[in-house]
């Protein structure tokens, strides 16, 4: 008896791995991916079935329904904007490709400050939080209950009690550790939370690989942030491992304002669903800095590979600069490609990353890239005074991004990210001078990978078959 039973469930395990196994084959977003979910699932069914249960989506189902409650606010903004538009002869690089992405249209008027480092992003966080008078929309990967944290719930709950609407919202994996007395503090004070550990079901469990890494702070629908940091006191520098943290943040004015606010509503209406359409302001004022701009927000709801075509358009516009930033360096071949080329074509092209390590296996798997970027002439920084948190770039002196996405697949196929784009000089060589700051804070990486420390030569190949799922 006990036989046949086991036999059953043995067949039924290889039956469940080979259907998965074509339907990854089919819907995988990357050659790599489906190759590697059909080898792992029929050569390892015990482990590979459940994995992919939980893993294995590669499409965030029924997220678009969110859209649709915005589309009238679209237009809206695409109407707005159309009395907006940018002179052509301001625009010296193509922004076609980007308002495609982001199905919004590059508009004037525009303001933007960067906020280098926790301090400066977090009092400028709570300074606006304090001058807010109507709506406080805020959203963090991480929140913590920590000292950093409970600062931020009390700034929340002074604002509730003053009459101020707020909204609040977390990630339920960057968040996973935040207490529900947290959550429910803010309640009982009068903030309306999407807390996502409330979604329950299968479409929650098995959606577990996606995660919302948007960092978003929203104020009367007038100043907006966005950027790397997350609400911990290590963002702060005050984690004895990890030291100084350097990480950037972008405050906003303008137009693009309002386009963060509906990226955040179809993120609200998702996790709450709840439609905030109609209680927010969607008029504003413009700034006088005057700035164009566009928020490109990406994510595995979206029809195309929008997170690495973003990152494409800017890397094939470069003709004399291209610095990028980011935590992790793990591209997919079209970006390691377009990287190579632009390099080839003469571009400066170099890549900031951080010496110090927080996730072992994105960190070793970098450098089974390295070789290949510097053979062609990319030259790659490491940063060394502390951990360097930043995503950012700049394109010559034509293009400035801050925002959330980081070089590689999980931000490119698998979070859903933003970045806050500024096609004006002004805001290109601001984001060139702070990271020319943080290139003294670094060395460039002159050894080969087959120079480098022995786990390190053997590891990070091996880390590199993850790098569909990292």
């Amino acid at each position: 008896m006990w036989t046949l039973l086991v036999s059953a469930l043995v067949f039924a395990l290889y039956v469940l791995a080979a259907v998965f196994a074509i339907r990854a084959a089919q819907t995988a977003r990357t050659p790599q991916g489906a190759v590697g979910w059909v080898v792992f699932l029929i050569s390892a069914p015990v482990f590979g079935v459940p994995l992919y249960l939980f893993l294995g989506h590669h499409r965030f189902r029924g997220y678009r329904i969110a859209r649709k409650h915005s589309e009238s606010v679209v237009e809206g903004i695409k109407t707005f904007a159309d009395f907006s538009r940018p002179d052509p002869a301001t625009m010296r690089i193509n922004p076609r490709p980007f308002e495609a992405l982001a199905h919004l249209p590059v508009s004037r008027g525009n303001g933007a400050a960067l906020l280098v480092d926790g301090q400066a992003t977090f009092d400028a966080i709570f300074e606006a939080i304090d001058a807010a008078q109507n709506y406080i929309l805020i959203q963090f990967y991480i929140v913590r209950d920590d000292a950093l944290g409970q600062r931020l719930q009390s700034k929340l709950i002074d604002a509730a009690q003053r009459g101020v609407s707020v909204r609040f919202m977390t990630d339920a994996v960057g968040s996973y550790g935040l207490p529900t007395a947290y959550l429910d503090t803010l309640r009982e004070a009068g903030v309306e939370i999407a807390n996502p550990r409330d979604r329950r079901g299968p479409q929650h469990r098995f959606q577990l690989n996606y995660r919302n890494h948007r960092k978003t702070v929203i104020i009367d629908g007038e100043t907006g942030f966005i950027g790397g940091h997350n609400v911990g006191v290590e963002y702060l520098g005050q984690d004895s491992y990890f030291g100084h943290w350097r990480d950037t943040h972008i405050k906003m004015s303008g137009h693009i304002v309002r386009q963060l606010q509906l990226i955040f509503t179809e993120d609200w209406h998702w996790a709450h669903e709840e439609d905030l359409i109609d209680d927010l302001d969607w008029a504003g004022s413009e700034s006088d800095q005057d700035m164009n701009a566009l928020l490109v927000a990406t994510g595995p709801g979206d029809e195309t590979e929008t997170g690495s075509m973003m990152f494409f358009a800017a890397i094939t516009e470069a003709k004399e600069r291209l610095w990028i930033a980011s935590p992790y360096f793990v591209p997919d071949i079209d970006i390691m490609t377009a990287l190579q080329h632009a390099a080839l074509r003469g571009v400066d092209v170099r890549i900031l990353v951080p010496e110090v390590m927080d996730h072992r296996l994105p960190w070793l798997a970098a450098f089974a890239y390295f070789d290949e970027v510097r053979d062609c002439g990319a030259r790659v920084f490491r940063y060394t005074n502390g951990f360097m948190h930043q995503k950012a770039f700049v394109v010559d002196d034509t293009l400035a991004a801050v925002g959330t996405t980081n070089l590689d697949n999980r931000s490119f196929r698998l979070n859903f990210e933003a970045m806050a784009l500024f096609f004006d000089s002004r805001a290109a060589n601001a984001v060139a001078q702070m990271l020319e700051a943080d290139f003294e804070q670094s060395y460039e990486l002159d050894r080969d990978l087959s120079e480098q420390r022995l786990y390190i030569r053997f590891g990070s190949p091996l880390a590199r078959l993850f790098a569909p799922i990292l």
